[in-house]
């Protein structure tokens, strides 16, 4: 809609989005290659993703109640802030290697990395829980499809389009280099952010954490529907961080790729969410929202079964692409129909239980994604091993079509 082109708090929002959304797409690639450059252990590489994934899990839900307490505009600038500082350590932890890689102790390295990345996990829990809460207290809720569908266009390109190239590009050159971008984008973000007026809500008053998670939580037990997506989204994602924890090293040993051609792989699946952001909306409104969800499942099982079977860059990058896509069809129909139905004043919490489900099994997906490779790189070689994993995906997300073709209702 025109009228979000006149609303300024829309604008600062995004603009702040899609500059830390560049930081994230620049980490994206920069912190699984830089644990490839310490050590070619699967395990421990997963183990940098499974930290960076557990706040999802661990602070899901206390940071829903933070942000139906606080500020959520001061919730976002200091987290983009902590952000800043804690991306500096990462680049004080380079500075102190010795060589790449390290001639020993490189599980100590990945050990730093990974407490590192867990810190940065746990602030962008706090983030992106008050971001997307915030949304419809600053865009009227006729026009939050469109808000959703452009919020995530910009990140889309930002984050996947333009980040991780230009951070294969920054690798190759100087291996601090993408996190010293990296730091800047979270810095400028938080100042876009400290120039918002979003309008002052009346916070509860506050009461026992628990209870005021009961409350959401009996709120999400009355709405079933929610709940079955929440608990959907938890499944799709457990398969999702299967296949992007060992995609790294799929890129790098079986399509021969280096740090700027994997960046460009990546780029290849933006774009799918580019477009998605664009078209999705539209396709939502044209067919309907249980229709969209189906075929996002349908879509997503086909770019991992063709993962399994190609080593081909093109058709893998078409994969990721069409991944992506699909991602960004379930991501329009299911944030929008919530953000419509939760009551304001159970937001925060509501969207943090949602996450609990819907994000907290992303980091045992990273971890099963390199126990998979680990276990059977002996018995059927490397090759085979580093397949496995989008085949264990593509399985689980066949589960989840059927469930939802007989269960989901809208």
């Amino acid at each position: 809609m025109a009228s979000l082109l006149y609303n300024r708090n829309y604008r600062l929002l995004i603009t702040a989005s899609g500059v830390s959304n560049l930081g994230d797409g620049v980490s994206a690639l920069a912190f699984p290659w830089l644990a490839t450059l310490i050590t070619r252990d699967p395990l421990l590489i997963a183990m940098v993703a499974f930290a960076r994934h557990l706040p999802w899990l661990l602070f899901t839900l206390p940071a829903g109640v933070w942000t139906d307490r606080l500020d959520r505009r001061q919730i976002i600038l200091r987290a983009d802030f902590i952000r800043c500082l804690l991306t500096i350590g990462v680049i004080a932890v380079i500075f102190s290697l010795p060589a790449l890689p390290p001639p020993e102790n490189a599980a100590l390295y990945i050990t730093a990395l990974s407490i590192l990345a867990f810190a940065l996990g746990l602030a962008e829990v706090l983030r992106d829980n008050a971001a997307q809460t915030v949304l419809p207290a600053i865009v009227p809720k006729e026009a939050l499809e469109t808000a959703n569908g452009r919020l995530w266009s910009i990140e889309h390109i930002m984050g996947s389009f333009v980040g991780p190239p230009l951070a294969g590009i920054l690798i190759a050159y100087a291996v601090p280099a993408p996190f010293v971008l990296d730091a800047v984008t979270f810095a400028v973000a938080a100042a876009l952010v400290w120039t918002m007026a979003i309008p002052t809500r009346v916070a509860p008053a506050r009461r026992p954490l628990q209870t005021e998670l009961a409350e959401a939580w009996r709120w999400m037990r009355s709405h079933p529907v929610i709940l079955r997506l929440a608990i959907l989204l938890g499944l799709l994602n457990f398969a999702g961080s299967i296949v992007l924890t060992m995609i790294v090293l799929y890129s790098q040993e079986l399509l021969g790729l280096g740090a700027f051609g994997h960046g460009v792989l990546l780029t290849a699946g933006a774009a799918g969410g580019v477009i998605g952001g664009f078209v999705c909306p539209w396709i939502a409104a044209r067919i309907g929202r249980r229709a969209s969800l189906l075929a996002a499942l349908a879509l997503i099982l086909a770019t991992y079964l063709l993962l399994v079977l190609t080593t081909d860059p093109i058709l893998t990058g078409l994969s990721l692409f069409a991944e992506m896509f699909a991602a960004v069809l379930w991501n329009v129909v299911t944030v929008s129909y919530r953000q419509r139905l939760i009551p304001d004043a159970l937001l925060g919490r509501v969207n943090a239980i949602y996450r609990f489900f819907g994000w907290g099994p992303i980091p045992l997906g990273a971890l099963a994604g390199g126990w998979i490779t680990a276990l059977f790189v002996e018995p059927m070689g490397r090759d085979m091993a580093l397949r496995l994993p989008f085949a264990a995906a593509a399985f689980i997300t066949a589960l989840l079509g059927l469930y939802a073709l007989a269960r989901l209702r809208l």
